[in-house]
């Protein structure tokens, strides 16, 4: 007999196979610098210019764009255009974008950060698609070395 299973759990460990592979080309050093690049300006009270909770939100933040731009790489590998696979998962990129943006909003209303403006806002939008063209040229590459 053989053993019945769900598209959506073979799918699920698919997925969880790539995301595997993608972050072990994921460095933490590079996540950290490009944290001081896109959001060194905004100033913290007390000087501190990343607080452990920060630098946590900034983490998942460009993580998951990261695997999102992994994630839909193969568009990218099989022909189309960066700029259409990219308008593919421009919701999701939005979400982690204003996901990024409400958290400097919430640090900036309790009084830890002292100047959140439209142009956090364009770093945060910067920092996301940052991290999602990593993930989507790493995913192709992998695709191409077939390493997936």
């Amino acid at each position: 007999m053989t053993v019945i299973t769900s598209f959506t759990e073979r799918l699920r460990k698919k997925e969880i196979q790539l995301e595997r592979s993608l972050l072990k080309e994921l460095s933490i050093q590079n996540l950290q610098n490009s944290i001081r690049m896109y959001f060194g300006t905004i100033h913290l009270f007390g000087n501190v210019l990343m607080d452990p909770g920060f630098e946590d939100a900034c983490f998942d933040v460009g993580i998951e764009s990261y695997l999102l731009g992994g994630k839909y790489s193969k568009f990218g590998f099989y022909g189309e255009d960066t700029n259409v696979v990219k308008n593919r998962c421009q919701q999701e990129t939005e979400y982690l974008t204003d996901t990024l943006y409400h958290f400097w909003l919430y640090w900036w209303k309790i009084g830890v950060a002292d100047n959140i403006d439209e142009s956090t806002f364009y770093n945060c939008s910067q920092f996301v698609d940052y991290w999602w063209n990593e993930g989507y040229s790493q995913g192709k590459k992998r695709l191409k070395l077939r390493l997936h």
